[in-house]
């Protein structure tokens, strides 16, 4: 094998391991945003069953943990593109206490995780 078969060679799998990289970073698409006095967030999971997928908030952060798990039946695997696990930390526009996390709730529905999460009240200060 030449030096330029070799560097090529180099160079696609480099771009590769970037887009991958890149594919951990970006999967699952996130949707943030108020309706009313909740927080919802909507998370895309087509394809994982909802035993396996595990969410969790600790402050101002919400962690999502998902392991996809291959059917029995499938015998010879010949080319994946979905991720088999996901673990992804997304930062929350607000800071909730465990008290706060107790009522929050989450469904499952067509692939898309739902999760709504009680907003702190927050009181209006007057200006005198």
């Amino acid at each position: 094998m030449g030096v330029c078969q070799f560097m090529a060679k180099e160079f696609i799998r480099e771009i590769g391991n970037r887009s991958r990289e890149f594919y951990e970073f970006v999967m699952p698409p996130v949707d943030i945003y108020e309706s009313g006095p909740d927080l919802v967030i909507a998370i895309d999971l087509p394809g994982f069953q909802k035993k396996d997928i595990h969410l969790s908030i600790s402050k101002d952060t919400l962690s999502i943990k998902a392991k996809r798990v291959l059917e029995d039946d499938i015998i010879t695997l010949h080319y994946r593109q979905r991720p088999m696990r996901i673990e992804k930390r997304i930062p929350l526009p607000v800071s909730l206490t465990d008290q706060e996390n107790i009522n929050s709730k989450a469904t499952y529905l067509n692939g898309v995780i739902t999760l709504k999460i009680p907003l702190p009240q927050t009181s209006n200060i007057p200006i005198t």
